[in-house]
């Protein structure tokens, strides 16, 4: 595999689009259930009112801490410095086991120019093995012994 600055930056870029969509979707959301619970006319059934509009607020809570969650990973992205390192740290591409990992979001697995990366945040298990490793370096994971063969 051929990893590049140029590629990790293309990376970056569509780790921003899917945070932006899932902000745009989840502030889109929030606004949608709170008009339907405001939008809820009191009937002669009144429990059935007061279930639709309080059904309504929790929507609106839900969507408001998922949109609250991906402006955090809007913030961690942003952060992410890409200038080359020798050691694993955010923002750092890096190929362990023919398998490449891009430490930046949970996004999860992620195709760009048909080459296929998973896309972690610095926080999950795999990453803090990695994190201030450097190439060459093995590490244990899932009772499975790694070996980083690339860091961009």
């Amino acid at each position: 595999m051929i990893i590049t600055p140029a590629f990790k930056e293309q990376l970056l870029q569509a780790c921003k689009k899917i945070i932006h969509e899932r902000i745009e979707n989840a502030n889109h959301a929030m606004n949608a259930a709170q008009e339907a619970a405001n939008g809820e006319d009191k009937s002669s059934a009144g429990d059935k009112y007061e279930t639709s509009r309080a059904m309504g607020h929790r929507d609106r809570d839900m969507y408001a801490r998922q949109l609250v969650e991906a402006k955090n990973e809007w913030q961690k992205l942003d952060k992410i410095n890409l200038e080359p390192s020798s050691l694993i740290k955010a923002g750092s591409l890096i190929e362990v086991n023919e398998i490449l990992y891009f430490i930046a979001s949970g996004i999860g697995k992620l195709e760009i120019n048909g080459q296929v990366v998973m896309v972690i945040s610095k926080e999950s298990p795999i990453a803090n093995l990695m994190v201030n490793k450097k190439i060459n370096d093995n590490f244990s994971f899932n009772g499975k012994l790694l070996k980083i063969t690339s860091l961009i």
